[in-house]
Parts: structure tokens; C-alpha cells; sequence
């Protein structure tokens, strides 16, 4: 371990939902289909490999990038191609892959990452389909295999809403998660920052990790983002690049030296009012929910979420674990009317501007539900953003520099340091009910095109 940082995030809020996961394993029903979903990958266009009726293995190419042919995306399992759903203008929305009852997988070059050379260690990631797993900022999108990353980080909690306990999911799988590391080490000629959580005692599968430089982070909601960890102990500066990899795709990347298998396993936090018993269940990735969904949730009008509850998509009950997502929420869906609201005592509601006497309950939780109460409104505030917004950024001054397409003052204003992720509070808060994190991306869409005009359209 090397020296170490110490980051107190002042700035932030944590919502406190109902329905957090309890830490026990519950067993999930066999999905027997599993979904890839080319939109995951922002950034990416996608030219596929497999036809319906293809026989594919775990580990198997099904498309790659047309801009980076060597940017692959594998099978999470074995079986056949069930179907490829396509959108608007032939737009590929989903590769649905009907699965044997025994995985089999692709043997890919296994072997201790820290005696092999940067090239071979990149050549085995991008093969096994692993690499998407890597991104990056500035832009959020997956890394470039022909850059070399500044340094690496590696948020090791996840502050959102009743978001998945990285200490747990990670008990038991030191061996790993070490493996990971040391790969992703190879990568870069500057640090891995393994970031824990502060308050708490981190596991010990974090604090023994090697070949990392372990930083102590506290405070609320956004604490655990990686945009913000990086803005606090290694900002980016224009023309550099630094990578990021959740803790599960580091146990992925792990497995992947350890046993020269893709083994897309992963652990999911099943949460959210809407679930009778939220637990923990091991699945895999582009998994159905389906089968969860139908045992586990209540009676009702549900919106079911694939990811957190600030950044998640809404998937439907028949839907599929995304790419990257650890978690899948439950809400109720708020598409009722209440008559007089305004006037009601509010005792059950959560606000963070005080307008509730609920804020003298501080540990209470609350069962949020999706209604908006009101409409857009025109873009007139003070200080909402900024009380949420824990970095040296002007944030309503950035959002109003990209909803003017100003490419040099967003430049000017810090667009490189942030995801649409890191303005999901200000989202939340926002009396002008202003979709941010939209904004966000087009903003960071914007200067992607700007910087390679002649690759995207």
C-alpha cells in the first residue's frame, strides 16, 4: 500500500429510501434467457458477429465496435441466439441468447497478470470481452485500449440509493479481486486508487489489497461516485485520461486470469418498497428479472430498475440486468394525482429544503414513488445545484453552457471532469424538474464529435 489520501466530501445527501437489501443470499430462479444490450455502451456502434440460430459459448464474440474492431462484446453464457431485437432504423436494442442448462465457455490464456507483458494482459481482456468493463473519463465511455491512462480508480462503495454493500459482495473473494488488480496495474504507469468508504470498517478484501493505493473517502451521496474520488485526489487536466472499473468487474477481470474463463457472475441487490424481502442474489450479467420480479414483488403499480434509483433505466417486468448494473430497484409508481397536496402536513414525505417536518426525523426512511408533483418549469434557481454538488464546478453555469451548445465554456466550466452520474442529485432537487443528466450527456456527446469529427456521425 502506498500513501494514502483522506477526502471528506462535505457537499451531497443521502436518500433514505425503504427497502434496502438485508445481507443474506437468496437463491434466484434459473433465467433462462439473457439479454446483451448494445445500449449499455454509450458510444459504441455496434456491427454484430452471430445470426439468430447461432450457437454460441460463454466468452463467444457477438458484436464489436466499427470504430474499434478490437472493442468486443461476448456471451455472458452459453446457448443459442434466440433473436436480435432492433429498434427504430434497424437500431440493435437487444441480442437475446437462449441458454444451455450447462455453461460451457471459451478457454482464453490464463496466468498471473504481473508476470506478463501490458500488451498481452490488454490482448486477453479485449478477447474475452472483458474490456468494456474499463471506461473512461472524461466523456464516460469505454476505454481506448491504445491510451495510456494517467491512473486507475476503483470506487469500493456505492453511495446511491439502496445501492449493493461492496463489502459484502466481495467477502470471500480476496484471491479474485487481488488477480484483478494486479491486471489492471499492468495498465497503467501511474496508481490504482482503491477508494473505501471512511465511516465504516472496509472489508478486508479492500485493506489488504497490493499494488494499490488505498484513500479513505466520507460524506453523503455522491462520496461514492468515481467522478467525484477523482476530482478530490487526482483531477483530470485537459488532454488526460483516467480510467475506472466497478469492484465486481474486478473480481470478473480477476477470474478471468485465474481460470482463463469469461464467468459473468455477478451479485445483485434486489430492493426497493415494491420488494417483499429485499436480499441479495448471485445471477449473472444480461440476465431476466423476470422470475425475481414475479416472486418477490408486492401487489401493485411498479416501475422496475435496472441500476440505482437516480441513474438506473426502467427495464418492465420482463426486462434484463444491464451491463453494469449491480442492482435492481422496485418503486412504486407514482402516477397518481393528489388533490390538495400542497396543503397535507407532509409527515411522509422527504424533502430536503425543509418544507416538511420530516426532516426532524433523520433516520427515518421513505417510501419515494416516481411522481414528479408538477411540471417542467422555466430554468430560474438558487442555489439548489450547488448545496448537492460536491466538486469546484459551477454546475448550473455548465448546464447552461451546453443547453447553449457553447463548446469552449463548457470546456472553460469543467465538462471533462463529469458524468451524467454525477448531476443525478441536482436532478433530483431540481424544482424546474430539468432532466440534467440528459443534458449532461448531449453536452458530453457534443465535444466527442468535436474532438474526432471525421469517426461519428
Amino acid at each position: 500500500m502506498t500513501t494514502s489520501k483522506t477526502v471528506k466530501i462535505r457537499k451531497g445527501m443521502n436518500i433514505p429510501l425503504k427497502g434496502e437489501a438485508d445481507k443474506v443470499h437468496g437463491t434466484p430462479p434459473v433465467s433462462d434467457t439473457f439479454a446483451i444490450k448494445p445500449t449499455d455502451f454509450h458510444g459504441i456502434r455496434p456491427k454484430l458477429t452471430v445470426k439468430q440460430g447461432d450457437e454460441v459459448l460463454a466468452g463467444s464474440p457477438l458484436f464489436f465496435d466499427k470504430d474499434n474492431p478490437d472493442i468486443v462484446f461476448t456471451s455472458p453464457v452459453s446457448g443459442e441466439i434466440a433473436e436480435i431485437v432492433r429498434g427504430e432504423k434497424r437500431k440493435i436494442l437487444d441480442i437475446l441468447i437462449l441458454a444451455d442448462k450447462q455453461n460451457r465457455h471459451v478457454d482464453f490464456p490464463k496466468g498471473n497478470p504481473s508476470n506478463m507483458s501490458r500488451e498481452d494482459v490488454i490482448k486477453t481482456l479485449l478477447k474475452s470481452g472483458t474490456w468494456p468493463m474499463i471506461r473512461q473519463r472524461p466523456l464516460d465511455i469505454i476505454a481506448n485500449p491504445s491510451d495510456k491512462p494517467k491512473s486507475i480508480f476503483i470506487s469500493a462503495f456505492d453511495s446511491n440509493p439502496l445501492a449493493p454493500d461492496m463489502d459484502f459482495v466481495v467477502h470471500g473473494n480476496g484471491d479474485d479481486f487481488q488477480t484483478g488488480l494486479d491486471a489492471l496495474a499492468k495498465l497503467t504507469e501511474g496508481r490504482v486508487h482503491l477508494n473505501v468508504r471512511n465511516e465504516q470498517g472496509a472489508s478486508k478484501v479492500f485493506l489488504n489489497a497490493r499494488n494499490v493505493q488505498v484513500n479513505k473517502v466520507s460524506g453523503p451521496h455522491p462520496a461514492g461516485n468515481v467522478g467525484v474520488q477523482i476530482h478530490h485526489i487526482d483531477p483530470i487536466n485537459k488532454g488526460e485520461v483516467v480510467w475506472f472499473v466497478t469492484p465486481q468487474d474486478v473480481l470478473v477481470i480477476g477470474r478471468l486470469f485465474n481460470t482463463g474463463k469469461f464467468d459473468a457472475s455477478r451479485m445483485v441487490a434486489l430492493a426497493g418498497p415494491g420488494i417483499k424481502k429485499p436480499q441479495y442474489y448471485k445471477t449473472m450479467i444480461g440476465a431476466s428479472v423476470k422470475g425475481l420480479i414475479n416472486e418477490h414483488a408486492t401487489e401493485g403499480n411498479h416501475r422496475i430498475i435496472s441500476g440505482n434509483p437516480l441513474t438506473g433505466k426502467k427495464i418492465g417486468k420482463d426486462g434484463y440486468l444491464g451491463f453494469y448494473d449491480a442492482q435492481i430497484c422496485v418503486l412504486d409508481e407514482g402516477d397518481h394525482y393528489e388533490f390538495f397536496g400542497w396543503m397535507a402536513p407532509g409527515g411522509n414525505k422527504f424533502s430536503l429544503s425543509r418544507t416538511y417536518p420530516s426532516w426532524l426525523m433523520k433516520s427515518k426512511k421513505y417510501n419515494i414513488d416516481t411522481n414528479l408533483h408538477g411540471e417542467h418549469r422555466a430554468f430560474v434557481m438558487s442555489g439548489q445545484y450547488e448545496k448537492v454538488f460536491p466538486m469546484d464546478i459551477f454546475p448550473v453555469y455548465l448546464i447552461k453552457a451546453i443547453m447553449a451548445n457553447d463548446i469552449e465554456k463548457m470546456e472553460e466550466l469543467g465538462i471533462y471532469e463529469v458524468a451524467p452520474e454525477d448531476f443525478a442529485l441536482c436532478e433530483f432537487v431540481c424544482t424546474s424538474k430539468i432532466d440534467v443528466q440528459d443534458v449532461v450527456r448531449k453536452g458530453l456527446d457534443q465535444i466527442r464529435i468535436e474532438n474526432a469529427p471525421a469517426k461519428h456521425h
